[in-house]
């Protein structure tokens, strides 16, 4: 009995020596050592040691742990170890759905591991075939989709310039159904745009309270951004409306005031902001960090009304003699609000040589009016500008908000989509000191993924999903510009996507480790 009961202890005994020899010597997967960590739940750096197992985030380690082993370790002396940008606002869906471009290396290079596609009412409402195709392919980052109310409108309704019919309207609602069902976010609108612009403020309500029902926001575009219709304050006015009466939470795309006369309205639009939020509506924004915003030249000074249909229909009017007074009377009121025809600069085309110019400057080359020039250029290509129009002031008043996180809106044409976190990075954290670092940051990872809803990630924590980026902070450095908008950004050493390597030294690895995400 005796000998019996010493060989059990024994066996314990041994037991628990393995045990406290396992807790000494883990082994993880990859190890980041050294790093000074921003773990997004508070506002300070501290020096951490990360391990990640599998997808996920294993332990964090006092930065003196020794003996640690791990099949990959990678050392952060030196640099900043963060979770994940999350980019709220991107059009990257055709580089997602292209095998030459899915990589998506130019948010990558960025610190971004996962983009959200679908926004401004746009994309597709057919998430779940979408779904299919991007796994099947593979993509270097994540991506999440809102359903948007353009596309929900078109299905219905095509372009047509009217309100919907309550017939209509449950249409649009089985169509927002089906696609909340497959993940998305919530619903996207676009009301500045062709044909969301026709639907009035009922219409919206009654499909963002579809998003409501299965805990989704609504993420707009809003009507106006500056004086070209109902104004920027009455537009989000509009905005507040349509999140309280459909009970969900607002966010306001690439917050802004676009155009000469809005000049200043930053402080309006934050009051009534800040007045919505103490009422209990949960309201927020995003922003990139440009003066200049990007579209294409017909959106951007052609009046609404000239685009309803079709584009065969949209050009006929543009020919159309006895519209002429009308359509250069509207244009020339559009263009000057964006600071003239010498505040738009082409940034991309199909069939032209006109990248680089102002429409100024192929105003005169053609010897013809700045008006009589973009009605040309609208029935010839696809043209793609850069719109100089905000103002320093309304940009920084708008960042320095705690409810203003980070965006590209990127398209091509514009450095936005190259360089928007590493600019905000340089210029307004690492330059101007505008925000702290920490600020920077959570506003670009963990205060994202908290109103996108994206369960398990933008934190540093055991638990969590391994999406991580080591950058330097002295180069850490946006380098695309309006003359090469196509750069990709440096200081971003190594970047994580579910715990795979998909940048290392700054070189993308060839991983397509990105996945297609759900709210919740």
């Amino acid at each position: 009995m005796k000998t019996r009961l010493l060989a059990y202890v024994c066996v314990i005994l041994l037991s628990s020596c393995k045990h406290i020899e396992h807790q000494v010597q883990p082994e993880v997967d990859i190890l980041i050592h050294s790093g000074q960590v921003f773990t997004g739940n508070d506002s300070s750096l501290k020096r951490l040691n990360i391990g990640v197992c599998g997808d996920r985030i294993c332990e964090l380690y006092a930065p003196d742990t020794k003996s640690l082993k791990a099949k990959k370790i990678i050392d952060a002396s030196g640099y900043i170890v963060s979770p994940g940008f999350i980019d709220p606002h991107t059009h990257s869906l055709s580089e997602l759905t292209d095998p030459t471009k899915n990589a998506n290396v130019n948010y990558l290079t960025q610190g971004v591991t996962t983009v959200v596609n679908g926004n401004d009412g746009g994309g597709t409402h057919q998430i779940d075939k979408l779904k299919h195709t991007l796994q099947a392919q593979g993509i270097g980052t994540n991506v999440a989709f809102f359903v948007g109310h353009g596309s929900v409108r078109k299905a219905v309704m095509g372009k047509a310039k009217r309100t919907a019919t309550d017939i209509e309207i449950k249409k649009m609602q089985a169509l927002v159904k089906k696609a909340m069902q497959s993940g998305a976010l919530g619903f996207s609108s676009g009301l500045y745009y062709v044909p969301q612009t026709y639907a009035d403020t009922q219409e919206v309500i009654a499909l963002a309270k579809i998003a409501a029902e299965y805990g989704g926001i609504y993420e707009t575009h809003l009507r106006d951004e500056g004086t070209f219709s109902i104004g920027i304050v009455a537009a989000v006015e509009e905005a507040i409306l349509i999140a309280k009466t459909a009970k969900l939470p607002l966010h306001i795309a690439h917050i802004k005031a676009l155009g000469v006369d809005a000049w200043g309205e930053s402080k309006p639009v934050i009051q009534l902001i800040e007045q919505a939020r103490l009422a209990g509506l949960q309201v927020t924004a995003d922003q990139y960090p440009w003066l200049a915003s990007g579209t294409k030249l017909h959106n951007a000074i052609m009046p609404k009304w000239a685009m309803a249909d079709s584009t065969a229909a949209f050009h006929k009017r543009l020919n159309t003699t006895e519209l002429q007074p009308k359509l250069q009377r509207e244009i020339s009121e559009n263009l000057r609000m964006r600071g003239g025809a010498d505040a738009l600069l082409i940034t991309a085309c199909k069939n032209c040589n006109y990248v680089g110019k102002t429409l100024a400057n192929v105003s005169e080359s053609l010897g013809l009016s700045a008006i009589d020039t973009a009605i040309k250029l609208v029935q010839q290509d696809d043209i793609r500008v850069a719109s100089f129009n905000m103002a320093e002031s309304d940009l920084t008043a708008f960042m320095t908000q705690p409810w203003v996180v980070t965006s590209s809106d990127g398209t091509n044409g514009h450095p936005r989509k190259y360089a928007s976190f590493a600019q905000k990075y340089h210029q307004y954290v690492k330059t101007q000191r505008l925000l702290t670092i920490p600020e920077f940051l959570y506003r670009s990872s963990t205060l994202t993924a908290n109103i996108l809803g994206l369960s398990k990630r933008g934190k540093i924590e055991p638990g969590y999903i391994a999406d991580l980026i080591v950058f330097d902070p002295d180069t850490f450095h946006g380098k695309a510009n309006y003359q090469q908008w196509d750069r990709l950004s440096t200081g971003v050493n190594t970047v994580l996507i579910n715990g795979q390597i998909a940048i290392i030294q700054g070189q993308y690895t060839g991983r397509l480790n990105g996945r297609v995400l759900r709210r919740h």
